[in-house]
C-alpha cells in the first residue's frame, strides 16, 4: 500500500460512480406492502456520490476538517452510509458505537472519544443535550430524521445536490485514521479501535480475494462495516429490515424475500440470522436460487447449521465461516466442505472449533497464556503453552496473536489497552486477540474460547468452547456454556445448558453425565444447570454472555444448598 491508499479507495468509489452511475448502491426498506412484506427504495451510486458531496460541503463550512472526530449514532440505512462517506471525503474521522451496549457503557465511550462533532438520530441528540457536560467539546450537532424541534442543523434540510464538488483533497498517509470503531464490550471494557486508511484498503482487498476476484453483484448486508467495504467493491447493497440491537429477531421471510426479489448473490450474516433462516427454508420450502455465497461471523456457526445450509442450498453455493474481531477483520475463513470433512467430529472430541486459515497477508502465532503486558516480542516467554489431551493428540493451546495490513495497531481509549493488547516486533505490531487457540500442521486455527472466560479449576485451566463442543452435538441440547463459580484457581466448572424446544430434561441430563465421562477435558465439570435462554452480545446476537451466566450459576448453586 502507498501513502495515497486512502484516496485510491475513494477514487475506486468514484470510478464505480463514473462507470455505473445508475447502479443501485443501497436498496433499503421503506414501509410495508399489503402482503406484509417490506417495500424498498433505492439510491444509485450517482445519487449517493452527490449526497455525500453535499454532506462534505456542509460539514466543511461548519468547521469539520481532516482529523475531526465525529460521533455517528445513526440507524443503518442510506443516511448512515451517506454520512460516513461524506466524512471520509473530507478526512474527518467517524466514531461508530453500538447503542445496544447499554446506556452507561455507551456514555463512557462517547465521553472518552472526545469528539468535536455529533451526527445522530433524535434520541441520541436528546441524550447529548440532557448530558451536555459530557460533550463539552462538541461544537456541531446534526440531527438525522425525526421531529424538527431539536436545535441545530438537520440532515434533511441540506438536500442532496451539491453546490460545488470538493476538488482540493489532500492525500492522507496510509496510517492516518479513517474511522474509530468501538468493540462491543461483551467480554470486557469496550475499547476504541483505530482503523486506518490502510486497514480498510486491505479489508477490501481481502474480501475481494476470498471471492476469487469475482464481481460481487448484489449483496445482502446485516452489518454496517460490511456495507462500507461492499460499496468500495461496487456492490448493490440490500439492507433487509432489522433492529441493530436485535439482529436475531430479523424475520427470515424478509431475508428470503430480499434475496429473491433483488437477485442477491452474496450474503453476510451472523449465526443469529442464519439459524432462523435455515429453519424457515426447511419449513416453507423456499428457494434461494440466486445465492452463490454466504459469509458468517460474530460467533462460531454450529456445525449442524452449516450442514443444514448445505442441504437446502444449491450444490455449488459456498458457505464460509469467518473469524475476526473489531481490531482484525477478517482473521481467517473456512469453507463448509472442508469444515464438514471430519473437522466437526474433531471439535466434538474436544479439539476446539476450526476457523480456517488466515486471510490474505495475515500472519498468526500462538503465545503463552498470560495477562501481563508483552511490550515487545523479546518479552514473549519461551513457548510452553498449556496442553490438554484430546484422544491421541496433545494440543498446544495459547493466546492467538495476529499481524497484517488489516490489523489495527492501536487504541484511542483506554490507553492502557495498547500496553496489554499489542506486541511490538520491529516495524510489525502484533495484536493480542484475547482468544485461546492452537494452530495445526495445515496452518488452520482452532478456536478454544476467550482468555477472560477461561475456567481456573483446581485441576487446571478449562477452555470454554473446547469443552462445550463435546456436549453441543447431544440430542436435545441447543447450546452450552462453561462457567466457573468460586475463586480463581479453585473454581467449580459448571456447564449451563440451553435445551431445544420439547426436549426431555431428564433424558438430556443422563446424556450429559454419560458424555462427561468420555473425555478427560470434561470430567472436572461438577454441575449441569439448565437455563431458559442464554444472554448474548448486542452486535451479533450470537456470542454467549458467560460473564452474566457465571453469577446466575452461583445463585443457582447457593439455592440448591439452602434447599
Amino acid at each position: 500500500m502507498t501513502a495515497v491508499a486512502y484516496w485510491r479507495a475513494l477514487d475506486r468509489f468514484s470510478g464505480i460512480v463514473a462507470d455505473h452511475p445508475d447502479r443501485a448502491a443501497v436498496i433499503y426498506p421503506d414501509g410495508s406492502a399489503a402482503t406484509g412484506l417490506p417495500e424498498y427504495r433505492q439510491l444509485t451510486y450517482a445519487e449517493l456520490d452527490a449526497w455525500t458531496d453535499v454532506i462534505a460541503e456542509k460539514l466543511t463550512a461548519a468547521g469539520v476538517a481532516r482529523g475531526t472526530r465525529t460521533i455517528v449514532l445513526v440507524t443503518p440505512g442510506p443516511e448512515m452510509y451517506a454520512v460516513l462517506y461524506g466524512l471520509f471525503k473530507i478526512g474527518a474521522v467517524p466514531v461508530l458505537i453500538d447503542p445496544g451496549m447499554g446506556l452507561r457503557k455507551m456514555l463512557r465511550c462517547l465521553q472518552a472519544v472526545d469528539a468535536e462533532a455529533f451526527i445522530g438520530v433524535p434520541q441520541a441528540q436528546m441524550l447529548r443535550i440532557l448530558l451536555r457536560p459530557l460533550f463539552r467539546r462538541v461544537r456541531l450537532a446534526v440531527t438525522v430524521g425525526g421531529p424538527r424541534f431539536l436545535p441545530g442543523p438537520k440532515l434533511a434540510d441540506w438536500g442532496r445536490e451539491p453546490v460545488a464538488v470538493q476538488s482540493n483533497r489532500v492525500p492522507a498517509p496510509d496510517d492516518d485514521p479513517l474511522l474509530i470503531a468501538y468493540t462491543t464490550g461483551s467480554t470486557g471494557p469496550a475499547k476504541a479501535v483505530v482503523l486506518t486508511h490502510g486497514n480498510i484498503g486491505a479489508m477490501v482487498d481481502q474480501v475481494d480475494a476470498v471471492r476469487e476476484r469475482v464481481a460481487p453483484g448484489t449483496s445482502l448486508i446485516t452489518a454496517p462495516v460490511a456495507g462500507i467495504l461492499e460499496l468500495l467493491l461496487g456492490s448493490r447493497c440490500v439492507l433487509p429490515p432489522l433492529i441493530p440491537s436485535r439482529v436475531g429477531a430479523t424475520d427470515p421471510a424478509h431475508v428470503v424475500d430480499a434475496v429473491n426479489r433483488f437477485g442477491v448473490r452474496t450474503m453476510f450474516a451472523s449465526p443469529a440470522v442464519l439459524i432462523p433462516l435455515l429453519q424457515h427454508v426447511r419449513e416453507s420450502g423456499a428457494r434461494l436460487a440466486t445465492l452463490h455465497s454466504i459469509y458468517s461471523g460474530g460467533a462460531p456457526v454450529p456445525d449442524w447449521c452449516v450442514a443444514g445450509l448445505r442441504q437446502v442450498l444449491r450444490e455449488d453455493v459456498r458457505v464460509y465461516a469467518g473469524y475476526g474481531a473489531t481490531e482484525a477483520l477478517p482473521i481467517s475463513t473456512i469453507e463448509s466442505r472442508e469444515f464438514l470433512e471430519g473437522l466437526t467430529e474433531r471439535a466434538q472430541h474436544g479439539e476446539g472449533v476450526c476457523v480456517g486459515r488466515t486471510a490474505l497477508h495475515v500472519r498468526a502465532r500462538i503465545v503463552p497464556i498470560t495477562d501481563e503486558p508483552l511490550p515487545t516480542w523479546a518479552d514473549v516467554p519461551a513457548r510452553e503453552a498449556d496442553s490438554v489431551t484430546a484422544g491421541a493428540d496433545v494440543l498446544r493451546i495459547g493466546e492467538l496473536v495476529v499481524a497484517g495490513p488489516n490489523v489495527s495497531t492501536r487504541y484511542v481509549w483506554p490507553e492502557s489497552a495498547n500496553a496489554t493488547g499489542k506486541i511490538a516486533d520491529g516495524d510489525t505490531v502484533w495484536h493480542r486477540t484475547g482468544d485461546l487457540a492452537w494452530i495445526d500442521e495445515q496452518e488452520r486455527i482452532w478456536f478454544c474460547g476467550r482468555k477472560s472466560q477461561c475456567v481456573h479449576s483446581a485441576s487446571g485451566p478449562m477452555f470454554t468452547v473446547q469443552a462445550e463442543q463435546v456436549f453441543n452435538a447431544l440430542p436435545g441440547v441447543a447450546r452450552t456454556a462453561l462457567v466457573g463459580v468460586g475463586p480463581r484457581g479453585a473454581q467449580l466448572p459448571v456447564l449451563c445448558v440451553e435445551l431445544e424446544q420439547h426436549a426431555d430434561r431428564s433424558v438430556v441430563y443422563a446424556s450429559l453425565l454419560h458424555r462427561r465421562a468420555e473425555f478427560d477435558i470434561t470430567t472436572p465439570i461438577s454441575q449441569f444447570l439448565f437455563h431458559p435462554g442464554f444472554p448474548v452480545d448486542i452486535r451479533h446476537n450470537a456470542k454467549i454472555g458467560r460473564e452474566k451466566l457465571a453469577p446466575w450459576a452461583a445463585r443457582q448453586l447457593r439455592s440448591k444448598e439452602v434447599s
